[in-house]
């Protein structure tokens, strides 16, 4: 993607609509507890505003965001947890200061990048378009952990397209992150968007295929459902593997979620 401006405003109104979810919300529903354990609504909201002041630091202050990675390395099964803890105890609405501050700069810092400029990050240098489209599969992710603590079933809407398709381009990672060997081999994956239209990755004669909604395949990838619960279908032994490890979120392999019949 050489402009960045489609995704940088589908960020914006990812962000936009989480916004409107939490800012009503009193204390109470703010202290909600999330399907993130450990993780009420306001840890959640704490992590997407460290995680944009993270890639803020990534985008105008390399030197700063080294040392975030050197604090991360020696502590990564805590540093996201820290994160989170460090301003979920603020008053909700200085914390939605704080993230709506946060994004803001983060935006105009993206829009105003240099074309070509690469930024450091967890995992490999991204561009200003991966950067936005990462921030955006986060938002959504974590803006689902929100919606399923208020009991709002969000309608799905065609900026699951970025979160698609940073899916589909983790595969591999998915698979490293197991101690795997990634297949040698592209898959096809056609997903059926809410507007009725058909996203497709790969060539149509690949042997491997991963069909069904793209809401449901948005919902595995970032593991805010259990695959037994979304009506996605496998054809061929490496593409069934992948809907069981895929991961389109940077770091250590997520819990996922567990069935709807075992959960708690």
């Amino acid at each position: 993607m050489s402009d960045p401006t489609s995704v940088i405003d589908d960020l914006h109104e990812e962000s936009e609509e989480l916004d409107r979810l939490v800012a009503g919300a009193d204390a109470r529903r703010w202290a909600l507890a999330t399907p993130a354990p450990g993780w009420s609504v306001a840890h959640q909201i704490a992590h997407l505003a460290w995680t944009d002041r993270s890639a803020l630091l990534a985008v105008t202050d390399e030197d700063g965001f080294r040392e975030l990675v050197e604090q991360a390395l020696a502590a990564p099964d805590s540093f996201v947890d820290r994160g989170a803890e460090k301003d979920a105890g603020l008053p909700p609405a200085d914390l939605l200061a704080r993230w709506r501050e946060g994004r803001a700069a983060l935006e105009k810092a993206l829009r105003a990048a240099p074309p070509g400029a690469r930024f450091p990050w967890y995992g490999p240098p991204m561009s200003a378009a991966s950067m936005a489209t990462a921030r955006l599969m986060e938002t959504w992710a974590h803006g689902q952990d929100v919606a399923d603590a208020l009991g709002v079933v969000r309608a799905p809407t065609e900026r699951l397209r970025h979160v698609a398709w940073l899916g589909v381009r983790t595969r591999d990672f998915a698979y490293g992150v197991h101690g795997l060997t990634p297949p040698a081999d592209p898959f096809r994956v056609e997903l059926r968007a809410p507007s009725g239209d058909l996203w497709v990755y790969g060539p149509e004669d690949a042997p491997q295929r991963v069909t069904g909604p793209a809401l449901d395949f948005c919902l595995l990838v970032t593991q805010r459902a259990h695959r037994a619960d979304l009506a996605l279908r496998a054809e061929g032994p490496d593409a069934d593997r992948w809907l069981d490890i895929a991961q389109a979120f940077a770091g250590l392999p997520g819990q996922g979620r567990r069935p709807k019949g075992e959960q708690a």
